[in-house]
């Protein structure tokens, strides 16, 4: 069984939704320092505002890019990766042109991610990739997470829990397959209890997008208290 402070740690504590005000912002933030939590999981204009709420934590920022649909250019995307740098932000998730991907266009795709890659390496922030699983036959789950392997993000991500399905097991699996120890995996969308947890951690992820995050660890310690 993991540790409670590994799982814990392994949590983008999410919040994503559009009427988001600051007060959430700010119990977002306290709540992600008090259970140990990866990183705040927010869009791009509350960076600045929850980098100072946490400026004394090590819960990192993380900024979500083109999202939630992708279908912005590539230069638009990086000015949002060099603009939440700017804003204070550890982490970037961007979603790639989907679009693009199911026209078969994977040099598209590959400029892109180096684009916004290479932005985020320069800024010495780690950057993840959202697949957006849901609409993706396995092969061009596939052909993104080879192009990935190729240009190395520090993760290849499920989804972002606004398309018509989330992280699924199976997903996780195939694509830990294929970029291996090069690449991690971050699942997110559905994960909502423990078991759903653990289950992605067994499969092969490294990082849990989640707004359930509080409900999973106080599962566990409840487990634990079974025991």
């Amino acid at each position: 069984m993991i540790e409670l402070k590994t799982l814990a740690n392994m949590v983008d504590h999410t919040l994503l939704k559009a009427g988001a005000q600051k007060e959430e912002f700010e119990q977002l933030c306290k709540e992600a320092d008090n259970y140990g939590f990866k990183m705040v999981a927010i869009n791009s204009y509350p960076v600045a505002m929850c980098r100072n709420y946490l400026r004394d934590s090590d819960v990192h920022v993380g900024a979500a890019i083109g999202f939630p649909l992708g279908q912005t250019t590539i230069e638009t995307k990086v000015f949002e990766v060099e603009d939440a740098i700017k804003n204070g932000a550890d982490e970037i998730d961007y979603v790639i042109n989907i679009g693009k991907l199911k026209e078969g266009d994977s040099d598209y795709i590959r400029e892109e991610m180096k684009a916004i890659v290479n932005t985020a390496r320069e800024g010495s922030i780690i950057s993840k990739v959202i697949l957006e699983n849901c609409y993706l036959t396995d092969q061009e789950k596939i052909a993104v997470c080879e192009i990935a392997k190729e240009v190395k993000p520090d993760f290849v991500k499920t989804s972002t829990g606004f398309g018509t399905g989330g992280a699924t097991v199976e997903d996780i699996r195939l694509m830990k397959k294929v970029v291996g120890e090069t690449v991690k995996v971050k699942a997110a969308g559905g994960i909502r209890n423990l078991d759903t947890a653990l289950q992605m951690v067994e499969a092969g992820a490294e990082r849990l997008g989640t707004s359930a995050g509080i409900k999973i660890i106080e599962e566990y310690k409840q487990l634990e208290g079974a025991d």
